[in-house]
């Protein structure tokens, strides 16, 4: 299932409390699933969202890796190397 990432060394935060888009919050906007970064704990919203605010927060920081934090899923992305990483261990 992963990929060839060689940035899965890079993860600090594999969990989060947050259940909402940080940014969509602060502007009223709604979004569609959420993405964790795995390096800082930003919680983001998907390139389906309106504001694909998790794909800014990479283009801005640089941090590779997020994963989903919405029910049933644990797959890592990495947009970098561009490939499904790897999956969260519960």
């Amino acid at each position: 299932m992963s990929g060839n990432c060689t940035h899965l060394y890079q993860a600090r935060v594999l969990q989060t409390d947050k259940t909402y888009c940080e940014d969509c919050m602060k502007r009223g906007d709604s979004w569609v699933h959420l993405r964790l970064c795995l390096t800082c704990g930003y919680v983001g919203c998907c390139d389906s969202s309106p504001n694909r605010h998790a794909s800014g927060h990479y283009l801005a920081t640089g941090h590779p890796l997020v994963r989903s934090i919405e029910p049933g899923e644990n797959w890592i992305w990495c947009y970098r190397d561009e490939v499904m990483a790897g999956v969260v261990q519960a």
